[in-house]
């Protein structure tokens, strides 16, 4: 039995052991997998200051800034934080007495712009947010006893918040661009498309009522999507309907002396596209393009799809432009022409704000030679969203 019993003990204990050995190797590995204290330092640093960032996109009225408050904190290891703007005290995150405090570092601030220190119980240290070259708010941290390197920590935090509070403005100017420009290329709808394609629509009502009636429903559906409200970005599939029932309007106007033709690569369909980038480039080549002339001509849309890239062109067969003056277009020196090819100049701004300048459109024209009209767009775009994306 006494035999019995020890066996029973000793094979616990061993288990017992095993079991410990296992946790040592993981808690080891763990670590190694870590990194150094270093790295570890580096990574929770990065974090917090990534979750913040988030919180002041907005800005010290809009943004989340009691989060801000708290995740900075953590960051700056301070006993309390403070955030002020030139109205008062924002937020304040540890010890909730401390307000006065922090406003009479704060006010010192904003009245000096240079870092304050404040001794007392427990010491402050103030340091000014600047954005665009203004002091807009104040980051004021406390400690049992304010030294160096906390007073360094505080004013680089400082000037961190200023630089994203000035990036989310950033962010809201780009929206704000992205939407004029839009309402831009909607204005230039103008009242003289939309008399020309009543009054073609009218013309085909006793003649031809079926005509009249599916000419009309794509000048209802044109007008629906050239006005939608929401999304920067649609599908390529979604701009060649749009495309189409603006052909088939001025198809009607132009009769016999207007032709287009598509030559679209099914599997690029789905590429996404700023919204209202190839509906302008489809009216240009038949105003200016194919209107003057008295035969008319034709358009040919096309897509290709080259890798990393959808390339879509539109080519006709029109009048063309002397190039000297379409570079004095893209370069904004001749406001007649800037006027007459909007549709051309916003295309090329927006799409070059999106991707970058080696994205620009190209185009090829001489007078007489017709002119086309190359656009390229990344097949990747994690970060745009369609109208039907955002809708679910």
């Amino acid at each position: 039995m006494i035999d019995a019993v020890w066996l029973l003990v000793a094979a616990l204990v061993g288990v017992a052991f095993t079991l410990l050995a296992q946790w040592v190797w993981r808690m080891a590995r763990g670590a190694r997998d870590l990194g150094s204290d270093a790295e570890r330092a580096a990574f929770r640093t990065l974090s917090l200051a990534s979750r913040a960032a988030v919180h002041l996109r907005g800005g010290l009225e809009a943004g989340d800034v009691p989060r801000a408050a708290r995740t900075l904190r953590a960051l700056l290891g301070s006993e309390a934080i403070a955030i002020a703007d030139r109205e008062g005290i924002v937020s304040i995150d540890g010890r909730l007495d401390l307000g006065q405090a922090a406003w009479q570092v704060a006010e010192s601030v904003l009245q000096t712009g240079q870092r304050q220190l404040l001794r007392g119980s427990p010491d402050a240290v103030g340091a000014p947010i600047v954005v665009d070259g203004r002091t807009v708010g104040v980051i004021v941290a406390f400690a049992a006893k304010v030294r160096a390197p906390l007073v360094r920590a505080t004013t680089e935090v400082a000037t961190w918040c200023g630089a994203q509070i000035e990036l989310g403005g950033l962010e809201t100017s780009r929206t704000a661009l992205a939407e004029a420009e839009l309402r831009a290329l909607r204005a230039q709808i103008s009242p003289h498309f939309v008399y020309n394609a009543l009054s073609v629509i009218a013309s085909y009502i006793s003649t031809d009522p079926e005509r009249a009636r599916d000419l009309l429903l794509d000048f209802a559906d044109f007008i629906r999507y050239s006005f939608r409200r929401q999304g920067e970005f649609t599908t390529l599939a979604d701009e060649l309907q749009s495309v189409h029932s603006y052909v088939e309007l001025e198809r009607a106007r132009f009769e016999d002396r207007l032709s287009v033709t598509l030559r679209i690569e099914p599997e690029t369909l789905a590429t996404v596209i700023p919204f209202l980038s190839l509906q302008p480039l489809v009216e240009n080549a038949i105003r200016h393009g194919l209107e003057p002339r008295e035969r008319g001509g034709t358009v040919v849309i096309s897509s290709h799809d080259d890798g990393t890239h959808t390339e879509i062109t539109v080519d006709d067969d029109g009048v063309g432009m002397d190039p000297a003056a379409l570079r004095e277009l893209f370069a904004e020196r001749s406001p007649a022409d800037r006027v007459a090819h909007i549709g051309l100049r916003n295309v090329d701004s927006r799409v070059r704000g999106i991707y970058g300048d080696d994205h620009a459109l190209v185009v090829e024209t001489n007078p007489g030679a017709g002119t086309m009209v190359r656009m390229r767009i990344p097949k990747s775009q994690p970060f745009h969203e369609t109208e039907r994306a955002v809708g679910g």
